[in-house]
């Protein structure tokens, strides 16, 4: 019986940078979750496709090029649209200060900055999941 935790990380948009997305992404896998990556340039019906089809328990998003305050909502509507808006969506990247408080009011439930200890990451994803 495998009761591990199943976390897509996805990279929205046109960014181009994903080293970040595969150290966490290895992390979570280190920790003993499993872990869909699912690579670069992706749109948000994609994630959403890929949330609903590999059954996960959780979805992060690696954002760096600024465009999260419109790629976060375009992520939810389009897992809204699969019936799957429950999940928990944890945010990481270059997200400015003053957009923590307006992603947690959209229904994200974390934001990790550059430089975040991994151990933190999967600490929050336990306890959001409830593992």
């Amino acid at each position: 019986m495998d009761n591990k935790i199943r976390v897509l990380i996805a990279k929205p948009g046109l960014d181009g940078h994903d080293r970040g997305a595969k150290v966490v992404a290895r992390a979570l896998r280190d920790a003993g979750m499993e872990v869909i990556y699912t690579g670069l340039r992706q749109s948000p019906a994609m994630i959403a496709e890929a949330a609903l089809q590999e059954d996960v328990d959780v979805v992060g998003l690696s954002i760096l090029s600024g465009a999260h305050m419109a790629l976060v909502p375009r992520v939810q509507a389009a897992l809204q649209e699969r019936g799957i808006d429950d999940l928990p969506i944890f945010v990481g990247g270059i997200i400015p200060a003053d957009d923590v408080p307006l992603l947690k009011e959209m229904g994200v439930q974390e934001v990790f900055g550059p430089g975040t200890d991994t151990h933190a990451v999967a600490d929050f994803i336990r306890a959001t999941v409830g593992a």
